[in-house]
């Protein structure tokens, strides 16, 4: 077998996978034309709002490291995610779904993944097996880590999260209509709020610090059947994931 990941639980990794990228790429999506004055006064003189935009994507893409924060509701069940990532192929954090199933992931190297299980996670991924195979699969499990190639199709769900290569694919160039809104912190950092015309029922925020690299902050999303709140931060600083000692990881033979 490939080790405890149940159709279910990978859906919804993919499923948290994808609205990331959902939630980034919409961040900057074109919307119509632009009601903007030619020369804006404030942070970043001369540029529109999808110029800004643009610039703070750009500036995100080529961290060395970040972390990200993100609280979003996909189909009524919630996710949180807290995952930090380098260029070099580190990648540690969780990812919660649901009220409480959390799985925490360490790549301390671009082919190796570890995943472990919390209890929540494990309940659900044993149900409906037979009391010897739950038995069998707590014993193995229940505190260890499983490791993956990262090449696994269950290990890539959730390693997806781990860049922003990844998390900002699929962002448009050159977007149109985005609307500069006030100046505000996030995190103790001075940031610039920027508006996309509400689409649908929808409305994307996206805060671009002020200081220092115009880097992306936070992306808000309210409305619509995919709503919350993207934090990003921790920029340049180094990311911790070293590979779990040999003891710690499941025997699955």
């Amino acid at each position: 077998g490939k080790g405890p990941a149940s159709p279910s639980s990978r859906s919804r990794r993919a499923a948290v996978a994808a609205l990331l990228c959902a939630a980034v790429a919409a961040g900057a999506a074109a919307c119509g034309p632009s009601s903007e004055d030619a020369k804006p006064a404030g942070p970043f003189p001369g540029l529109s709002g999808a110029q800004i935009v643009d610039k703070a994507f750009a500036a995100t893409a080529a961290a060395k490291s970040l972390t990200v924060n993100a609280d979003t509701t996909s189909e009524g069940e919630r996710t949180r995610a807290h995952v930090s990532f380098d260029t070099a192929g580190k990648c540690a954090g969780t990812l919660t779904t649901g009220p409480a199933a959390t799985t925490e992931l360490i790549r301390a190297d671009p082919k190796k993944v570890y995943l472990r299980f919390d209890e929540t996670t494990l309940n659900e991924q044993v149900e409906g097996e037979s009391p010897e195979v739950r038995d069998a699969m707590f014993k193995a499990l229940r505190g260890r880590w499983v490791e993956f190639p990262a090449s696994d199709p269950d290990a890539k769900d959730v390693v997806t999260m781990c860049g922003t290569k990844e998390l900002l694919g699929d962002v448009d160039q050159g977007a149109s209509g985005v609307v500069r809104g006030g100046e505000t912190t996030v995190d103790g950092r001075k940031a610039l709020a920027l508006t996309e015309p509400d689409a649908g029922g929808v409305t994307r925020t996206v805060y671009v610090a002020t200081e220092g690299t115009p880097y992306v902050l936070k992306i808000v999303t309210k409305g619509g059947d995919e709503p919350g709140t993207i934090l990003f931060g921790q920029y340049g600083k180094p990311v911790t994931a070293k590979a779990p000692a040999p003891k710690d990881i499941a025997d699955l033979d």
